[in-house]
């Protein structure tokens, strides 16, 4: 269902995006930039809000199974949900976040929209969402096999 739910938001984000914006022509402006990373933070935020509660009540279940403190959930728990692949979706998301807000600021001073640059902006955004939507499916599939030991 969290899959599902997630799945969904990807491709309402992609479609909000993609879109222009009503009476422009084809979202080629200014204010279209900040838009954007403003409809990705919103979207983020969404994914965040359906994804971490789920995630925190399956850690808490694993809590309660292993019979750990909370200090143990801490200590044993980290390796479930922090490794190499966690580290890959980290460093993606940080190098397109730094696009993105580099990518946003540039779009909104320039003197004259420049619409390459707005569909590469949007390209990263839908990139971001989908490397946080990977991220989150992959944690909580790792403690629901740890759930299943």
């Amino acid at each position: 269902m969290a899959r599902a739910s997630a799945a969904a938001l990807s491709v309402t984000f992609v479609l909000l995006i993609a879109a222009p914006l009503a009476g422009q022509e084809a979202g080629c402006t200014r204010e279209a930039f900040e838009s954007i990373v403003g409809q990705s933070a919103a979207a983020l935020r969404d994914l965040s809000s359906k994804n971490r509660p789920l995630f925190q009540t399956k850690l808490r279940e694993l809590k309660d199974k292993r019979g750990w403190t909370h200090d143990q959930l801490l200590k044993q728990g980290a390796p479930i949900v922090q490794d190499e692949q966690t580290d890959a979706y980290d460093k993606q998301s940080a190098a397109l976040l730094s696009d993105i807000e580099r990518m946003g600021a540039e779009g909104s001073a320039a003197p004259t929209p420049n619409c390459a640059a707005l569909a590469q902006l949007r390209d990263r955004m839908v990139s971001l969402v989908e490397a946080q939507r990977q991220k989150w499916a992959y944690v909580i599939e790792k403690v629901d096999r740890e759930l299943a030991r």
